[in-house]
């Protein structure tokens, strides 16, 4: 199947009522693991390009962005590609280059008015070039603690955020943490349907890898439609690398261990977008 754009497989995900998975790509391997996970599940799925990762190498977005959107074209399931938590304008603008369909644009360390004034002028940049955009309201936990006081998303500032910022969609935030390596997180699943019903946009849950199977489906039942992941991927490949050298400690050769490291991503995959979808 061709790449597709990310507002199709959100907007068919929150017109059903299910959910899409979003998978963070570092490296190549990431992205062809996801794409195999995605395969393995007969899910559509989203690869996500963040800001970390595009200066992880080197600041450069179109070598990146040209290789995963390779991967994504020669998938047989439908495949999105997008840029998530983009701070600096630079990387906003470069995505029509990259030839990317979507942005995750992060004002959210922003005070309220800051941030709605900077999203408000991304969402009229990205509309003008058909690039959908997503946008943060409240703090995700693993910056000052997702359980805070004041971090968490308020369902009537949400609505205000949105008429006043045009946006396609709104990360929020519901108890998940970023940067979680086990999936111990509680979700507050009243507040995600007060946000559902006070929205008319789709809602993104960050931080997602920190949440347990279960509270995943309980989360897209409440209202999330967007499904963020990806330290739990790391984790899997971490392991995976760690468990190949301890019994082949002398091995050079990186894809005796990549190969297995891929395998862990795709399994992982594979579960957590038949989970929500």
């Amino acid at each position: 199947m061709p790449l597709v754009k990310t507002a199709d497989l959100v907007a068919a995900a929150h017109r059903a009522g299910t959910g899409i998975a979003a998978f963070n790509v570092i490296t190549l391997e990431h992205a062809e693991a996801i794409v195999a996970g995605a395969q393995q599940a007969r899910r559509p799925v989203i690869l996500q390009i963040s800001e970390n990762a595009i200066k992880f190498h080197n600041g450069q977005v179109k070598p990146l962005a040209a290789a995963v959107n390779a991967v994504a074209d020669a998938a047989d399931v439908d495949v999105s590609v997008h840029l998530d938590h983009v701070e600096e304008l630079e990387f906003l603008y470069a995505a029509a280059d990259a030839e990317v369909s979507s942005v995750m644009f992060d004002a959210s360390k922003l005070d309220y008015a800051d941030n709605l004034s900077s999203t408000r002028a991304a969402a009229d940049w990205a509309h003008d070039r058909d690039i959908y955009l997503e946008a943060e309201l409240g703090e995700v936990g693993g910056k000052d603690g997702a359980h805070a006081p004041g971090v968490r998303t308020d369902p009537a500032e949400a609505a205000a955020f949105v008429a006043a910022t045009d946006v396609d969609a709104l990360a929020v935030a519901v108890g998940s943490s970023h940067a979680m390596a086990t999936r111990t997180a509680t979700l507050d699943f009243d507040l995600i349907a007060q946000l559902k019903s006070a929205v008319p946009v789709p809602l993104v849950l960050h931080g997602s890898s920190g949440v347990a199977d279960e509270d995943l489906r309980k989360a897209v039942s409440a209202g999330i439609t967007k499904i963020n992941v990806g330290t739990i991927l790391n984790v899997a490949f971490t392991d995976a690398v760690r468990d190949y050298l301890a019994t082949s400690g002398d091995v050079v050769d990186p894809r005796k261990y990549l190969t297995p490291a891929r395998q862990a991503i795709a399994d992982t995959v594979a579960s957590i977008a038949a989970v929500v979808s």
